[in-house]
């Protein structure tokens, strides 16, 4: 089973044809190799999710989404080529039950969440969401691990780890997203017994990373964030085969300001 998560702020900008050599996120999806993919920031309902994507659904792609409260907002789906079984919308808590920011599947034999963690900001009302939303996801992902069930959760996490997740770590130190809570906050769900993959496979290097700016020189310059995680229980991440972030080869074939981030799990 290859599982693949991205961020694509926007469905609809995500899926349009922008120039001869970067047709968007739909043929991306007729090459992949991933069996499931995660996706974030729809910014759609259902509606409109489903008319965007319609070539992939075609193409015999099922489609579960949790689209947001907010238009234009949030959103987030999973993609499938197994039929999905089981659909849980939101962490638990009534909060964000309507918020478009979890929703959980089981396909394949798996189950499979695709998140979206708020990017909140240092020291007002938007972090503290941002923390209570982390609380409700936290005490979801420890369900699922007193399921004792392959799963994975995977997702935009809007949180830098540790000093090789961010190439300009030291000069957000202060801000949300490197906050020494919010990185304690992923330390302690690692120590409970997810994996972080990605890093299980590329120790101790920068990156790789899966988000850099529109703006300026970020992306030829690789000054990212690795902030697009895969945490999987132990059973899984111990039969992970593979873990890679697609990088567009140049600025210009991007189709988010994020990469996807695709692991192949083993038998």
């Amino acid at each position: 089973m290859t599982v693949s998560t991205i961020n694509v702020n926007g469905i609809r900008a995500a899926v349009k044809e922008r120039s001869p050599e970067n047709l968007g996120l739909l043929p991306w999806l007729t090459t992949t190799t991933a069996d499931v993919v995660c996706l974030q920031e729809t910014r759609a309902d259902d509606d409109q999710l489903t008319e965007a994507l319609a070539p992939a659904l075609a193409d015999g792609w099922h489609l579960a989404s949790a689209d947001p409260h907010l238009k234009g907002r949030n959103g987030v789906a999973v993609l499938s080529r197994h039929p999905v079984t089981r659909t849980r919308i939101g962490p638990g808590a009534d909060e964000f039950a309507a918020h478009g920011r979890y929703l959980e599947v089981d396909t394949g034999g798996l189950t499979v969440a695709s998140v979206y963690i708020p990017t909140g900001e240092a020291e007002t009302d938007r972090q503290l969401e941002k923390e209570r939303f982390m609380a409700a996801v936290a005490a979801r992902m420890a369900e699922l691990r007193r399921d004792q069930r392959d799963a994975v959760v995977c997702g935009d996490w809007n949180i830098g780890h540790t000093e090789l997740d961010i190439k300009a770590w030291k000069a957000n130190r202060k801000k949300s997203g490197f906050l020494p809570e919010e990185r304690q906050w992923l330390t302690t769900l690692l120590a409970s017994g997810w994996v972080d993959v990605v890093r299980v496979l590329h120790p101790d290097v920068p990156g790789p990373y899966s988000w850099w700016s529109w703006r300026g020189k970020a992306f030829d310059n690789d000054a990212g964030w690795r902030i697009d995680y895969q945490l999987a229980t132990e059973g899984l991440a111990g039969r992970v085969r593979s873990a890679r972030v697609e990088r567009a080869e140049a600025y210009a074939l991007r189709w988010s300001d994020h990469a996807p981030v695709t692991v192949e799990y083993g038998e």
